[in-house]
């Protein structure tokens, strides 16, 4: 469950909820950071960089969606095809 200072912030949109989240993490030792928002046309950029910095993917967020527990249309995962991970999960369904 998604809690801060006791209460369930799982209603709130994604704004509100890494608001919080970024309060938490003020207070906290360096190596963990939360990324800003992005909006408009850097996804394509963003998206080149990732995969040259080695990452398996992004995850796009709509900004005033709710949190909720498994798939959803709010939240799309764009993977980058060269990642040995993508492998893995080809292997596994072979």
């Amino acid at each position: 469950m998604l809690v801060a200072v006791g209460e369930d912030i799982r209603k709130l949109p994604l704004s509100m909820r890494k608001a919080s989240l970024t309060k938490l993490l003020a207070r906290r030792v360096d190596g963990i950071f939360l990324s800003d928002f992005e909006q408009g046309e850097i996804g394509p950029d963003l998206f080149r960089h990732a995969c040259l910095t080695g990452l398996d993917g992004l995850v796009s967020k709509r900004k005033d969606s709710r949190y909720r527990a498994g798939r959803s249309p709010d939240w799309i995962k764009v993977k980058n095809r060269t990642h040995p991970a993508l492998d893995r999960v080809k292997d596994s369904f072979s």
